[in-house]
């Protein structure tokens, strides 16, 4: 006999949705939150087979701090966000690739301003699988007249996919943060260190990863990577800044326009 499919979380309104989301992402009570991934980059383009192309491992650390001025039941997400480019095989943090300098995620700051809204939340038993869909599309900080071989076009497009994994018991008890499992897909243009230019194709992340008990837990080779790089990326932000860091505008502030 089959099992029968669960049906969808019980209904709940935009704050309660959202306070599970911040639960699960975070800690109700402004303690910071390690999430750490690790996955595959995979690049796809007409007539080529998909291909992976790297190893893909990151954290991020974060606090969360409600903020009136937004609104009732507002929230604000300080953090920072660090992933790393590996060998496919040895799995070792890449600095060159083809003959180019590899430039890794340095995202400062990495903030979400968080109103109620409905969370979709699907029902998977003794878990609750919170789900988030993200497409982005807004002018490039990358002007292909300005960039031509590293911008893939005027107007950056990606797809951001999350889904975060909690249990059902943890989510209907008092504590302001519970543990969680997520996956993470990404579907974006060529990097801009890749010089591909306006190359069809691009690339496709899949990554899965947890909360950790604290930042402590982060692989020791890749604390170690920070640590030496920007240690500041070891904790979340104090205050609210904008805008936010993304690998587009880092690579222009590396690479000011000429």
């Amino acid at each position: 006999m089959t099992s029968p499919i669960p049906e969808p979380a019980t209904p709940q309104t935009p704050a309660e949705s959202l306070r599970d989301l911040a639960r699960t992402r975070a800690s109700l009570d402004g303690a910071e939150v390690t999430y750490w991934w690790s996955g595959s980059v995979y690049s796809w383009a007409p007539d080529e087979p998909y291909t992976r192309l790297f190893g893909f491992e990151g954290l991020n650390v974060s606090r969360l701090v409600q903020h009136a001025e937004d609104g009732p039941d507002a929230y604000r997400l300080l953090s920072r966000e660090a992933a790393f480019y590996l060998d496919p095989v040895s799995g070792e943090i890449l600095e060159e690739w083809q003959g180019l300098p590899v430039v890794h995620v340095w995202n400062d700051p990495a903030n979400q301003r968080w109103r109620p809204f409905p969370v979709p939340a699907t029902d998977l038993g003794d878990q609750v699988c919170l789900s988030l869909e993200i497409p982005l599309a807004y002018p490039s900080p990358l002007p292909v007249a300005q960039y031509p071989l590293n911008s893939a076009g005027d107007t950056y497009k990606a797809l951001e996919l999350f889904q975060f994994f909690v249990g059902r018991d943890d989510l209907a008890g008092p504590a302001p943060s519970v543990p969680a499992t997520m996956s993470w897909t990404r579907m974006s243009p060529w990097l801009p260190w890749m010089e591909r230019g306006q190359r069809p194709g691009g690339l496709t992340y899949h990554c899965r990863g947890r909360k950790l008990g604290s930042y402590d837990e982060v692989p020791a080779r890749t604390r170690a990577y920070v640590a030496d790089h920007h240690p500041e990326f070891a904790h979340a932000p104090e205050k609210w800044s904008e805008p936010n860091e993304t690998s587009w505008t880092y690579f222009r502030k590396l690479h000011p326009p000429k």
